[in-house]
C-alpha cells in the first residue's frame, strides 16, 4: 500500500515504543540455549524477530507467548534438533548471521536463506571466521551470499580481530565460541553495540571484557528472566520529529540507554538538541529510562567513522535532521550503509533531494547543506524499513502532502510506527 503523510503542526504526548529488536534477537537465541525456562518481557513485535522465533522453533525450541511476553523452554547448548527444512531468515541480517554461528557448533546439517534483499547482503564476513574455527560452510557467489549451508561440528577456539565493525559478526563468533574447545578472544578495533556481552554474562557465561578485547570460555547458560527495554533506534524517528516540528514536546518512556547505542543522541546533543535523558534503572545489565524532547533549531556538524557503529541504524533520520540544521553536515566513513536492506546512502539522498533537500552523495557518506525547506513529493522506500520511516518524518515537516510508494516495510522493525504516529497528533492515510 501507499501512505500519504500530511504536514504536522507539532508532535506531543507520552509514548512508548516496542521492545529493542537487537536485544530481542539475542534474548530469543541465548534463551533457547539456557537450561530451564526463560521469561522474556516486552518482546519486539518486529517481523525480523518473528523470523528468529520461527527458525528456533524449527530447531526444536518450544515457546509460549502472551502479548509481548514469551516463555522459552531452554534446550541447553546441545539440545537443538536438526531442522527438517531450510531455515528462512526472511529480511533479517541479524537472524541469518547469528544463526550461522549457532549452526556451526551443532552436530547436524543446516541451510539458512532469506528474501531477495537478504540474499544480496554480504555473508563472507561471518563465514570466514567460522571456517577458521573449523566450521564446514558453503554459500553462493564465492561464499559471499546466502543461501548458506553448514555442516556443524565441534569447533576450535579463535583469536580474532573483527574484520568489520559489526555486532552481528561479533555475536555469531561468541555463540560459536560456546561450542569451541578452549577460550576464544575477539578484538574490536572500533566498538560496536555490546548487548551480547551483557546478556551472556548475565546468563552465566564465562565472559570477560578487557579494554577492546572480549574473551569467552565455553560455558553453559543459566535460565533467568530477560526484560527488553524500548528500542532506541525506533524512538529516534519520534525524537527527530519532536526536534523539527515547531512547539513540540514529546516524552518517550522506558527506552534502552545502553551507551553503545546512544551515538545518535550524542550527535543530536552536539547539534544543539533540547533532549533530557532520565535513567530509571538497570535490568539484566541493560540501563533504561525516559527521554524528553522539545523543538530545537539544530546546527550542522561532522559525523565521522569512529561514531558510525554506535548510530549506524539512525543515519537516515539524522540526515533528515541535518537538512533542517543551520550550516553543513558531513557524514563520512559510512560505506557500510550501502550493504544494508538497501543502499541507504543513495536512498536517503535521492529521496530527500526529491523533496527539496540539498544532499551530495559520496562513496562513504553524505554532504548535507541545511536550512532547506522540504516540499511534499512522491518518494520510494526501496523496501527498506528505516528509509520508509525517515520519509514519513520528512513528510511531517514538508509543505504539502508526501506519498510513500509501497510503504509496507516498517513492519520489519516497527509494526506500530504509523499507529503511534497518529497517537501523537499526526495525520496519515492509506491508499
Amino acid at each position: 500500500m501507499d501512505r500519504i503523510i500530511h504536514p504536522g503542526g507539532k508532535i506531543s504526548g507520552v509514548v512508548e515504543v516496542p521492545g529493542d529488536k537487537s536485544i530481542t534477537h539475542r534474548a530469543l537465541i541465548f534463551g533457547s540455549l539456557c537450561e530451564g525456562e526463560v521469561l522474556i518481557e516486552n518482546l519486539s513485535t518486529a517481523d525480523d524477530c518473528a523470523a528468529t522465533i520461527d527458525c528456533l522453533k524449527a530447531l526444536g525450541v518450544e515457546m509460549t507467548s502472551s502479548g509481548t511476553n514469551l516463555i522459552i523452554k531452554g534446550k541447553g547448548l546441545m539440545g537443538l534438533q536438526e531442522p527438517k527444512d531450510i531455515l528462512d531468515a526472511r529480511n533479517s541480517g541479524t537472524t541469518i548471521r547469528l544463526l550461522a554461528g549457532l549452526a556451526a557448533g551443532q552436530p547436524f546439517y543446516t541451510i539458512l536463506t532469506g528474501d531477495d534483499s537478504l540474499k544480496s547482503r554480504p555473508m563472507k564476513r561471518v563465514i570466514d571466521p567460522l571456517r577458521q574455527m573449523g566450521a564446514v560452510i558453503l554459500a553462493r557467489k564465492g561464499d559471499t551470499l546466502a543461501p548458506i549451508t553448514i555442516s556443524g561440528r565441534k569447533l576450535n577456539s579463535i583469536d580474532l580481530t573483527l574484520p568489520v565493525a559489526s555486532a552481528q559478526v561479533k555475536t555469531a563468533i561468541l555463540i560459536a565460541s560456546l561450542y569451541s574447545s578452549e577460550t576464544s578472544t575477539i578484538l574490536e578495533l572500533i566498538p560496536t553495540r555490546d548487548h551480547s556481552e551483557r546478556m551472556l554474562r548475565y546468563l552465566g557465561a564465562e565472559l570477560t571484557v578487557s579494554g577492546s578485547t572480549i574473551s569467552l570460555r565455553p560455558s553453559s547458560l543459566r535460565a533467568k528472566p530477560i526484560f527488553v527495554p524500548g528500542d532506541i533506534s525506533s524512538a529516534m524517528f519520534f525524537i527527530v520529529a519532536g526536534l523539527l516540528l515547531p512547539e513540540s514536546h514529546l516524552e518517550i518512556r522506558n527506552i534502552g540507554l545502553n551507551r553503545t547505542r546512544m551515538g545518535a543522541l550524542d550527535v543530536l546533543a552536539e547539534m544543539g538538541a533540547d533532549i533530557e535523558i532520565l535513567e530509571r534503572g538497570i535490568r539484566n545489565d541493560e540501563p533504561f529510562g525516559d527521554i524528553n524532547v522539545r523543538s530545537t533549531q539544530l546546527k550542522g556538524i561532522r559525523i565521522e567513522r569512529d561514531l558510525i557503529p554506535s548510530l549506524i541504524d539512525e543515519i537516515p533520520v539524522l540526515a533528515l535532521a541535518a537538512t533542517q540544521a543551520e550550516g553543513k553536515t558531513v557524514i563520512s566513513g559510512a560505506e557500510e550503509l550501502r550493504v544494508k536492506e538497501s543502499d541507504r546512502l543513495h536512498g536517503v539522498a535521492s529521496q530527500l533531494n526529491k523533496m527539496g533537500a540539498d544532499i551530495t552523495e559520496v562513496p562513504d557518506g553524505l554532504h548535507i547543506n541545511g536550512n532547506t525547506a522540504l516540499r511534499g513529493a512522491t518518494v520510494e522506500s526501496f523496501g527498506d524499513h528505516r528509509l520508509e520511516m525517515t520519509m514519513a518524518i520528512a513528510g511531517l515537516i514538508a509543505r504539502g502532502e508526501t506519498t510513500i510508494k509501497d510503504a509496507n516495510a516498517a513492519k520489519v522493525s516497527f509494526p506500530e510506527f504509523y499507529e503511534i504516529l497518529k497517537q501523537t497528533g499526526c495525520a496519515v492515510d492509506e491508499t
